[in-house]
């Protein structure tokens, strides 16, 4: 394969890598421990 296909390749998967872990990590399991700056000063 040529390096810039490689390459092409590489930065694709780390996109799609940090897109799935931002969308775990904002809907998901952890999304549970996440805090509402807004709710926390309602008065």
């Amino acid at each position: 394969m040529e390096p810039a296909t490689v390459l092409s390749i590489s930065l694709g998967g780390a996109l799609v890598a940090i897109a799935a872990f931002s969308i775990y990590t904002s809907f998901g399991p952890p999304s549970k421990e996440l805090d509402d700056p807004y709710e926390d000063h309602e008065d």
